[in-house]
């Protein structure tokens, strides 16, 4: 996980921080910004200011809030900062409260951190690496768990299941008696008539600034694709909210948290709560759900 750890040195990590409130939770993680180099004390203003804005929905899982805001002048360069709390705090997000790791992202755009977002997202998925990364003793610690066996084996199998969906794609044989089911589902769906030719499904996940939280949950998503063998159907785009609300006539389904689904508001398509974002059960029942499969 080099581009993981690259963004996110051992000196913008702090363990077991005492806080009063989410605010000075986003206020530590903001100042390791600032002691990195990687952005000025504005952009915590600005991270602080997203959440009083767009609401809690910067809290993706239990216990875990990705704290950024849109790419500015304050940010300096991109990087990250990790904050573990000695006692959670309240965000007053309605599933996920109470909070103990708070994750800090100064982005320069939209593009510069994909890759360790996925490998984040991935990571905080598996039960296992989670944990390790949540018990890590101190940063030393913690960039070992980023960089060891778990996240290696997740970066290596990734690219193998990709490439396995490109060459079922390309031999037009699905893997097992669910892919087929899937497909012609998918067929389908697209159509709505059986037979017709495939067609490719756009699916938007949306977050305030489409820097951030967006991008967890299309790593989950494209996950839950990869696994169904339908990668080559949907395509997944994450995005903020204004964009969405152009874009949303393109789109199948769009998945968000609640606070942003209350402020898209009626966009002609479905737009679908996702309460962990790092969930694949969850994506998976909502897509079920979605395409009646």
């Amino acid at each position: 996980m080099a581009a993981l750890n690259d963004l996110l040195p051992q000196a913008a990590v702090r363990l077991d921080v005492r806080v009063a409130d989410w605010r000075e939770a986003i206020r530590a993680a903001g100042g390791l910004l600032v002691e990195t180099g990687a952005a000025t004390d504005t952009y915590t203003a600005e991270m602080i200011r997203n959440v009083e804005e767009n609401g809690p929905y910067l809290v993706v899982a239990p216990g875990f809030a990705f704290a950024h805001a849109r790419p500015s002048p304050a940010v300096l360069r991109t990087g990250m900062s990790w904050v573990r709390l000695e006692q959670p705090v309240e965000f007053g997000h309605e599933s996920n409260d109470p909070v103990q790791l708070v994750v800090g992202l100064a982005a320069e755009d939209s593009g510069a951190h994909t890759a360790a977002m996925a490998a984040l997202a991935q990571l905080l998925a598996d039960p296992a690496t989670a944990r390790a990364l949540q018990d890590a003793a101190g940063p030393e610690a913690l960039h070992a768990v980023l960089a060891g066996p778990e996240g290696e084996r997740e970066r290596e199998d990734r690219p193998r299941d990709e490439e396995a969906v490109r060459e079922r794609a390309a031999s037009d044989e699905p893997a097992t008696e669910q892919a087929t089911a899937d497909e012609g589902a998918t067929d389908q769906a697209a159509s709505g008539q059986p037979g017709r030719a495939r067609a490719v499904h756009t699916i938007l996940t949306v977050c305030g600034n489409g820097v951030g939280t967006s991008l967890f949950l299309k790593n989950t998503l494209e996950q839950v694709l990869d696994r169904w063998g339908w990668s080559r159907h949907v395509t997944v785009e994450a995005t903020d909210t204004i964009s969405a609300k152009g874009k949303a006539s393109e789109a199948v389904v769009i998945l968000t948290s609640r606070e942003i689904a209350r402020t898209l508001g009626d966009v002609g398509v479905p737009v679908r709560v996702v309460e962990d974002f790092t969930s694949g059960p969850e994506v998976d029942r909502i897509l079920r759900d979605t395409y009646d499969v």
